[in-house]
């Protein structure tokens, strides 16, 4: 019986050590790698939610090639313009404005009228300069982009080699029109993106720098009218004469980096 008693009390510890052991196989480790991603984890670029595909947003590139876009006046986008690091970026260093033969803007082919539009932008070079351009259209009697389009300005004012800026030549300005309320403009350091938004409705603009209002106007209001006749544009006619055309890029001899580039029509 005593022999009997003992093989019944192993088997029994054979079995509990068994379902132990299952149990353990069966649970989860406390180990297992977190698949939930980090709060200040940085979006990924040219990539769209689906709450921005649900309210309209369109992406203007798409990260690897530059379909969808075209060199103004030119039937090819030109050495200027390329892909690097899911960016478009412009080179012209040391070529000046428009770059000769193979520079100018690049332009969207799709056109815009009313709508609201976002960019990220860095520049790489002290002193960079650049702007996006709406309302752009491409004729033969108007040799550049900023012909016909209003500008958001682009450019590093502290490293700047040229003639002395007039406030509203500087910054997230509308160019040569409306400064860029200085009080309020917080830009990030050369080398470091940026983010340029525009919002256009039936003759209302409105400019934000790293998501603040830094411009809003009226067209046709005393105010522009009066920032008109002091500005270059009295010398341009086809200037801000058209309210639906392509959104450009500005080639002005410095390197810059674009991304993130989206659109609504409102």
């Amino acid at each position: 019986m005593k022999r009997k008693s003992n093989l019944l009390w192993l088997g029994a510890v054979a079995i509990l050590v068994g379902s132990a052991w299952l149990q353990s196989c069966s649970k989860p480790t406390t180990e297992t790698a977190d698949t939930t991603a980090p709060a200040d984890t940085v979006p990924p670029a040219n990539y769209l939610t689906q709450q921005e595909t649900e309210a309209g947003w369109e992406l203007l590139f798409n990260g690897r090639d530059l379909d969808g876009w075209k060199r103004y006046g030119h039937d090819t986008i030109g050495p200027l313009w390329t892909v690097k690091d899911s960016s478009i970026v412009v080179d012209g260093t040391g070529l000046g404005e428009g770059s000769g033969k193979f520079g100018g803007s690049l332009m969207t082919i799709k056109q815009y009228g009313n709508f609201e539009l976002t960019v990220d932008w860095r520049l790489t070079e002290p002193g960079g300069n650049s702007g996006i351009i709406y309302h752009v259209v491409e004729k033969p009697e108007y040799k550049t982009d900023y012909a016909t389009g209003p500008e958001s300005q682009i450019i590093d004012a502290a490293g700047w080699k040229g003639g002395a800026l007039t406030p509203a030549q500087k910054v997230g300005s509308s160019y040569d029109m409306f400064p860029a309320d200085s009080t309020k403009v917080q830009v990030n350091p050369v080398g470091d993106w940026n983010t340029t938004r525009i919002v256009y409705q039936n003759g209302h603009v409105e400019h934000y720098l790293n998501g603040i209002k830094v411009v809003e106007f009226e067209e046709g209001s005393p105010e522009f009218q009066a920032a008109y006749k002091k500005s270059k544009w009295v010398e341009y006619p086809g200037w801000n004469k058209f309210k639906v055309g392509s959104i450009s890029l500005q080639d002005h001899g410095a390197p810059v980096f674009f991304r993130n580039i989206k659109v609504r029509g409102l």
